[in-house]
């Protein structure tokens, strides 16, 4: 029998970083020896407390409110509040099974074209797609750090007429480690005022910021057109809790309204149990603030290593200021591999994962052109039980620490530098 699907889906593929994930693992379960930089998932244990909270709350069976639960909404008010200056409420704060999932329901609610800063996450782009959203991608360059500017910004918006615009913002920024502050932000913002953009700020990477400056947020500087995501699974290292959180301001008050709407006909609530471990996280984040500046240490550590070993191989890399990504290009390469029949990114990474047994994604699924050499790491293939327990801080690493402790880290550099060279 075959079914009459929606022509939507149809286009539609498996998402590249769940299937690099999948395809890595697979050949691990075969004994190959594989460095797995493809996929961007916390290394380290969920913090003890938290996993406490779970166990303490299992026997929370009742359906919670669509919304969320209240204490815990008045919680993550709170935090933002406290960690970064917003001015939500508590009725600001909608709960859902991870942030991925709210940025689609938020996507499919809002009419008009998404604009897309060029490179981005890569889920993006096919949740527009089963909406059936035109997107508009802003291509953005290296040496800029592919961060949006007010004037590619300004260009996109007068192009796409007069219609609503929904922009996807993601700082500190996946592929590229980018990071947004104070003077860069104020005028994406008044881009977006004077041409009436709302925007999705996605910022689960908000806590693990290691630039000398802060980041700041179109929260703070066009708070009455933001709307603000986040979670549990990149800072808390909680992935698979599949806990997110939007906030959205009372200016758009008929978007939450619609959001509550929905999520009561498709997902209804949030396992309650987690979200009673999501109120100990960000209700009591003191508690858990050490963990998360003892693994945004080691974050900046494994990623200045890593920038510093691809630019002595001759890779162009802007240096990542958050996250726990780089996105490095073999431009520098690519009449060497022409030769090899390597002319885009998809090729690269096969041919990375083929012949020097290093998984990647290629920059295509980033929304960058398929001619260009680019590919993301994910720089967390190491032990984060083990690392988190003997951590003597960045400035105290030997090089007997770091290859006993990130065998894969370094392993992943050879493997490149022997792509290059052979």
């Amino acid at each position: 029998m075959r079914p009459a699907l929606n022509p939507l889906v149809l286009s539609l593929k498996e998402s590249a970083t769940l299937a690099i994930n999948l395809k890595a693992l697979e050949f691990r379960r075969q004994g190959e020896d594989i460095v797995h930089f493809g996929f961007g998932q916390s290394p380290f244990p969920v913090p003890e407390i938290i996993q406490q909270a779970l166990r303490d709350n299992a026997d929370k069976k009742d359906y919670l409110p669509t919304q969320g639960l209240p204490e815990l909404c008045e919680a993550v008010a709170g935090f933002y509040r406290n960690e970064f200056g917003y001015n939500f409420k508590p009725l600001d704060v909608c709960v859902g099974p991870g942030s991925k999932e709210l940025i689609f329901q938020i996507i499919y609610l809002m009419e008009g074209p998404l604009l897309i800063p060029v490179p981005s996450w890569v889920s993006y782009g096919p949740q527009a797609a089963l909406r059936g959203k035109e997107i508009i991608p802003i291509p953005t360059s290296r040496e800029n750090n592919y961060r949006l500017t007010p004037e590619l910004l300004d260009r996109a918006c007068y192009s796409a007429g007069q219609s609503q615009k929904l922009l996807i913002f993601n700082n500190p920024n996946n592929p590229t480690g980018a990071l947004y502050h104070e003077n860069e932000i104020k005028e994406i913002a008044e881009i977006c005022r004077a041409y009436q953009v709302i925007v999705i700020s996605d910022e689960i990477y908000a806590m693990i910021d290691f630039d000398q400056l802060p980041m700041s947020s179109l929260a703070i500087f066009y708070p009455e057109g933001t709307i603000v995501s986040g979670g549990l699974s990149k800072s808390f290292a909680a992935g698979g809790y599949r806990l997110g959180v939007v906030l959205i301001p009372d200016t758009l008050e008929l978007m939450m309204s619609a959001l509550k709407s929905v999520v009561s006909e498709t997902f209804s609530a949030v396992s309650a149990p987690v979200q009673y471990a999501a109120l100990k996280a960000y209700r009591d984040f003191d508690e858990v603030r050490p963990f998360v500046e003892k693994t945004c240490d080691i974050y900046k550590y494994i990623l200045n290593y890593l920038h510093t070993r691809f630019i002595g191989m001759g890779l162009n890399c802007p240096k990542p200021a958050g996250s726990f990504y780089l996105f490095p290009d073999f431009e520098n390469f690519r009449k060497q591999l022409h030769e090899r029949g390597i002319i885009t990114s998809i090729a690269l990474v096969d041919a990375l994962l083929r012949e020097s047994s290093i998984a990647v994604l290629p920059g295509s699924d980033f929304y960058m052109p398929a001619t260009s050499l680019g590919f993301r790491v994910a720089a967390v293939d190491f032990d984060g039980v083990r690392v988190l327990e003997t951590w003597p801080g960045a400035d105290h690493v030997t090089e007997e620490y770091f290859h006993t402790f990130f065998p894969k880290i370094e392993q992943g550099c050879e493997c490149i530098k022997r792509f290059l060279t052979g």
